[in-house]
């Protein structure tokens, strides 16, 4: 029977560390805290200007469907609406105990050894080390 990887063996420790790497990182993410902040242009808020390529292309396209020029404002707006969501994200790493933090950063470190471990050839790595 084949492990991970397509290697022998290491399926025991490719489950093992990919429980701790999904445990960790779960507990790692219930920690950061994330908000919106406000849209701003020079001091003004801004979020119904980037609505405005969009609403005019959405009509175009409503009056033409095959309008190349209706359909690029329409994409235009989205990706702008999408970016300015994203851009104005705030992250924050909740307030938690320096225990708390070293165990979910380890637990992922952990998991990612195993992981990678796991994919190897547990044959050859045996036989490099006796041949020492």
């Amino acid at each position: 029977m084949r492990g991970a990887g397509g290697t022998p063996g290491g399926l025991g420790e490719f489950l093992v560390g990919l429980g701790l790497l999904v445990a960790g990182g779960y507990l790692f993410l219930q920690q950061v805290i994330v908000t919106g902040g406000s849209w701003t242009l020079w001091g003004y808020n801004s979020f119904g200007l980037s609505l405005v390529p969009f609403l005019l292309g959405l009509g175009i396209v409503f009056y033409d469907g095959k309008s190349k020029m209706g359909w690029l404002l329409v994409s235009a707006g989205v990706i702008v609406i999408v970016a300015g969501v994203i851009a104005n994200l705030r992250v924050y790493f909740a307030p938690t105990s320096l225990y708390n933090t070293l165990m979910m950063l380890g637990m992922v470190a952990v998991g990612i050894g195993l992981v990678a471990r796991s994919v190897r050839d547990h044959d050859a790595a045996g036989r490099e080390g006796r041949s020492r």
